[in-house]
């Protein structure tokens, strides 16, 4: 094969041709002024979906999530959320950075929390504590091995958040993926959280982008953090309809990445040099190394195999299914996989 197959990340993937069309026919205007009809079609078109009544397109995943926290939240509150979400993990410590706040970690089932374990981590009111105010949960969960919530889990949450007057935000950056898989749709979704954010970029497909959605007053709130993160852009209609189109092409195919993420699973399983697979349940394998190889060696086998992966930990390593990741590529790496020796 002449081409490399890179399971680094679902990020990695190339606009499709039919995409490419549909950026260079896009109409732009200037966004800082509200006045790209595509990016205003986008954000119509994602807060429709999940019955919400705003959105706003910004250019990462990781600022949606920290204009959510910051709008969410004022200094000396603090947010729950599992020890593994990317917004403690992999977004550089933002939530302190840019909102003043604090975190308490959950420990869930691979990135899972559930409602019992929200209300045990909500502070008393004292004045040497801070002010529990937001709930922040990632679904699917990257670090977690791509790991979703049920529809009843999300529903307990949302309604202990209710009850104890907390936001509830979703880190969705992988939402298909999960709504593929769980069978709720987007609007189950919309009724249960105060602010959503969903990234266009991984497995839909898109080059760039992220959507924040929420309530009119929420969305207006969040536009200005936007433009201060220096997220304001201007002719992003080109971008836009990237968005546009993988919503209206690319979901359905996430159910191919699954399938080929189990199948690169159930042969890991059967190697003498794998220790344990986290349950595959999306586009995401997570496996652990046991003592026969160190992962240094084990990559470094696979790049000289033309197959890219990255290091998730000690001993540890992620493969991330997508768009591009054709059949061959599949059956290529499983070859290579099951050839490999210590």
């Amino acid at each position: 094969m002449d081409n490399i197959i890179d399971l680094r990340s679902d990020t990695v993937t190339k606009p499709t041709k039919g995409m490419l069309e549909a950026m260079l026919q896009a109409k732009v205007g200037d966004d800082v002024f509200n006045e790209d009809p595509t990016v205003i079609a986008l954000e119509k078109k994602v807060s429709e979906m999940f019955e919400m009544e705003a959105a706003l397109f910004c250019p990462s995943g990781t600022m949606t999530n920290q204009i959510a926290i910051k709008a969410h939240t004022q200094p000396l509150d603090e947010v729950i959320c599992d020890k593994l979400s990317h917004i403690y993990q992999y977004e550089t410590g933002g939530f302190a950075f840019n909102s003043q706040v604090s975190i308490k970690l959950l420990d869930g089932d691979n990135g899972i929390i559930n409602a019992a374990q929200v209300e045990a981590a909500i502070q008393p009111d004292y004045d040497w504590l801070p002010n529990t105010s937001l709930v922040v949960i990632e679904n699917t969960c990257n670090k977690g091995g791509g790991g979703y919530y049920s529809l009843d889990q999300i529903v307990s949450i949302s309604q202990k958040c209710k009850e104890h007057k907390l936001k509830f935000h979703l880190d969705g950056a992988r939402i298909f993926n999960a709504i593929i898989e769980a069978g709720y749709t987007t609007k189950d979704l919309g009724k249960q959280f105060d602010s959503i954010s969903i990234c266009l970029s991984k497995g839909l497909g898109a080059p760039v982008g992220s959507l924040l959605i929420g309530k009119k007053d929420f969305i207006k709130k969040a536009r200005k953090i936007r433009k201060v993160l220096g997220g304001g852009m201007r002719q992003a209609g080109i971008l836009a309809a990237a968005g546009v189109y993988a919503l209206e092409n690319h979901i359905e195919l996430l159910r191919a990445d699954h399938q080929k993420a189990r199948k690169i699973g159930a042969v890991l399983e059967q190697l003498p040099y794998i220790e344990s697979v986290i349950p595959v349940r999306s586009n995401i394998v997570i496996f652990k190394l046991n003592g026969l190889m160190k992962d240094i060696d084990f990559l470094n086998k696979l790049e000289k195999a033309r197959i890219k992966a990255v290091q998730f930990g000690p001993q540890t390593i992620r493969f991330v299914t997508h768009l591009d990741f054709t059949d061959e590529m599949l059956e290529q790496t499983i070859k290579i996989l099951k050839e490999t020796r210590n």
